[in-house]
């Protein structure tokens, strides 16, 4: 699929190197630069698919391909950003993450704000563009199509940062303070029931990557199963029919080969699929998930172009998950003694105290040859500074995700795996979790019947009953790495709990604090309760 990607790719960022150059700006005011007259206005679909290339480009550019999907993993028990002999402590930015000891200034949460409000304010522009283009098929689609995108970082905003500003309008100044929970909430859910008659049903290439009426629908079931986080009011009826909208409509399916479906060549061919972002590893360069993950000794192995860091490890209580030994999905993460493909032991020529820091033996600068091995405990050193130390042992602690498999013809450490954001398997165990929780049965599928549906694909032993325990522990199998495990364990009460070295259990952490610099640059935001 990868000359699909690049067609994909050129059309989301056409015009921000011709006809539009949109900004990002958390302060949704900037002025546009624009060739655009109305002698050139788009008329055809093509050309308004085009004239929304910087909305995609801003989306893919930190969020789903980084700092989004950072903040979501490791904010959770799942996994860690360990600092190695002061390598990747970074003033705590990753640390305090799984700490939940962040504050305003950490930089990651201030990407993850300005990469949802860049979009927004570039979602805004665009708008304003299409102000005097004449009515049309293609423009009623395109404008609910921009308005699902700006629903959807919307809804980013709220779930991790609770209290924000809504603006809808381009260089309106005057609306920048910010609304409640609730008040987002409620914007967010009217936007997208107003975009639905308008967007578009068909599935496939012509529409991958952009939005339909199932992102909506994903969308907003993923809101209500939520809502009583948000709101206080529980919602789960509501999820349930947004869930059998999509289930009904027939468009999409568990494909097969489960550890397929996130490799370099995935696209619209994956019918798991309910809205991913586009990735070719050249020109949308964001994507580069085997980077945090592996460790370098892979490299040959995965034919990669770079070395990887590999500093992100994942919690044995996490991997304990997976005790199906049938459970095809064990196989996104790479334990124990590690091969290269013909069976040869990969192997690390280091010293005797190279090796080990512990070391006290005579000879602590003989060689050794070494056989990488992923152990499955991590052993802080150094608490104060997340430190494990640095010695070839502490970098092989903790067993590695490999699900977004590595890229081996992108020509840097980019990849050009696409990255779901909704899937099927994501909706079944949502309609199944809500029934769980007071819903009603439709169409004869039972909490039960669904989520042994997610386990058929994966080649796991059925159930006999499910419970919401087991219906959480299934969706982290499930959907490892892919960015919902803090939503899910803040859903289930259990985002206070301790692990690694955390014992923060303040449930104020359960939305983020609005970064200094944004607090700095609009005095109408208020901070989130806490901090």
């Amino acid at each position: 699929m990868k000359r699909f990607k690049l067609y994909i790719i050129l059309s989301f960022i056409a015009l921000s190197t011709g006809a539009v150059y949109l900004s990002g700006c958390t302060k949704l005011d900037v002025k546009p630069v624009s060739t655009l007259t109305p002698a050139n206005f788009p008329t055809t679909p093509a050309q308004f698919v085009a004239a929304t290339g910087p909305i995609y480009t801003a989306f893919a550019s930190g969020g789903s391909g980084r700092q989004w999907w950072l903040v979501e993993n490791l904010s959770t028990d799942m996994e860690v950003l360990v600092a190695r002999g002061g390598n990747w402590f970074d003033g705590g930015s990753y640390s305090t993450l799984n700490l939940h000891t962040y504050t305003a200034d950490n930089g990651n949460l201030e990407s993850l704000w300005y990469w949802g409000f860049s979009t927004i304010s570039s979602c805004n522009q665009v708008l304003s563009l299409f102000n005097s283009v004449p009515a049309s098929t293609s423009k009623s689609q395109t404008v609910a199509e921009i308005k699902t995108m700006r629903a959807l970082c919307y809804y980013f905003m709220m779930d991790n940062f609770g209290n924000v500003p809504i603006s809808t309008t381009f260089g309106d100044t005057t609306n920048l303070g910010t609304q409640s929970r609730a008040k987002v909430f409620a914007f967010i859910e009217s936007e997208l029931l107003a975009q639905i008659p308008n967007l578009s049903s068909t599935v496939g290439v012509s529409t991958y990557g952009r939005p339909t009426k199932y992102l909506a629908y994903a969308i907003l079931a993923k809101m209500y199963l939520n809502a009583a986080s948000y709101t206080g009011t529980a919602r789960y009826q509501d999820c349930v029919t947004m869930c059998d909208n999509i289930i009904q409509g027939g468009q999409y399916d568990l494909d097969a080969d489960y550890l397929g479906e996130f490799k370099p060549s995935n696209g619209p061919q994956i019918k798991d699929f309910i809205f991913a972002i586009p990735f070719d590893g050249v020109h949308a360069a964001y994507m580069y998930y085997a980077r945090w993950t592996l460790h370098p000794a892979l490299q040959k192995k995965y034919s990669m172009p770079y070395a990887p860091d590999g500093p992100v490890y994942t919690y044995p209580s996490y991997y304990a998950y997976f005790n199906d030994p049938n459970d095809i999905r064990k196989g996104q993460y790479l334990t124990g003694k590690q091969y290269y493909n013909d069976g040869t032991p990969i192997t690390i020529t280091t010293t005797n105290i190279g090796l080990d820091a512990s070391y006290s033996g005579p000879s602590p600068n003989a060689t050794v040859v070494h056989q990488l091995e992923f152990t499955p405990n991590i052993v802080w050193k150094n608490n104060a500074t997340f430190d494990i130390g640095n010695d070839e042992l502490a970098n092989e602690e903790g067993y590695r995700n490999n699900k977004f498999y590595p890229d081996s013809l992108a020509p840097t450490r980019a990849q050009g795996n696409d990255v779901p954001l909704f899937r099927y398997a994501d909706v079944l165990l949502e309609k199944g979790e809500a029934i769980l929780r007071g819903a009603s049965v439709t169409n004869g599928q039972t909490a039960l019947s669904l989520v042994n549906q997610v386990r058929a694909r994966a080649k796991a032993t059925a159930f006999a009953s499910v419970t919401l325990t087991t219906l959480l522990e299934e969706r982290a199998r499930e959907l490892a790495d892919e960015g919902w495990r803090r939503n899910d364990l803040i859903r289930y009460g259990m985002y206070e709990n301790a692990w690694g070295i955390k014992t923060d259990a303040d449930p104020n952490k359960r939305i983020f604090p609005i970064p200094t610099p944004e607090l700095q640059l609009n005095s109408k935001l208020v901070q989130n309760p806490g901090y």
